[in-house]
């Protein structure tokens, strides 16, 4: 009887450390966002904004991934585009939760006006296959540049069957480069 007991206890312990053990997808999505931050990429999980489509394509659903890169000595207009097509569209100022376009397409966010600007007007995506159809939305200000995507999707087997591990890196430094190249063409049109 004893042993039974003894048996018991150590299936108990094994089983309980067995479900601290974080996930496969889980480690791949913490890879990923290590070797971002690496990057200087400053990956965030944060919650969808209201005028990007998140969870079940609903606008403000759900929390999503931003991958944001900050630029010395460059100085952007706050703008923001979507996804539409597979191509860079500047996004509406009008959600469908609250906020009112102006006459003149401007409207406010926390107080600053939000530029209609159309600089990456029809710019194809041109990312890696793993990531360009989770790609969101895009926000521009100030010095940096934030794309907002499904990064993990990138990493669950149902939705990127081609996932490997060792394409991570050159994944994001071709996101990276596409941030860089946007902000400078962005900043040639001001």
């Amino acid at each position: 009887m004893g042993m039974w007991i003894a048996i018991a206890i150590v299936l108990f312990v094994l089983g309980s450390m067995m479900a601290l053990k974080p996930s496969g997808i889980d480690q791949r999505l913490d890879k990923l966002r290590m070797t971002a931050r690496r990057l200087q990429l400053n990956p965030k999980l944060v919650t969808c904004p209201d005028w990007v489509k998140g969870k079940d394509n609903e606008y403000g659903r759900g929390m999503i991934g931003q991958y944001g890169l900050v630029l010395d000595n460059v100085k952007l207009p706050l703008t923001r585009y979507q996804v539409i097509d597979g191509q860079w569209r500047p996004a509406s100022n009008a959600s469908s939760n609250n906020i009112n376009a102006s006459s003149d397409n401007n409207s406010l966010n926390n107080g600053l006006a939000i530029q209609a600007n159309f600089s990456l007007d029809k710019e194809p995506l041109a990312l890696p296959v793993g990531i360009e159809p989770f790609v969101k939305a895009l926000l521009v200000k100030s010095n940096s540049i934030i794309i907002y995507w499904e990064d993990i999707a990138y990493v669950r087997p149902i939705t990127n069957p081609a996932y490997q591990q060792k394409a991570i890196e050159t994944d994001l430094l071709i996101l990276k480069e596409n941030l860089e190249r946007w902000a400078l063409q962005m900043q040639k049109q001001l």
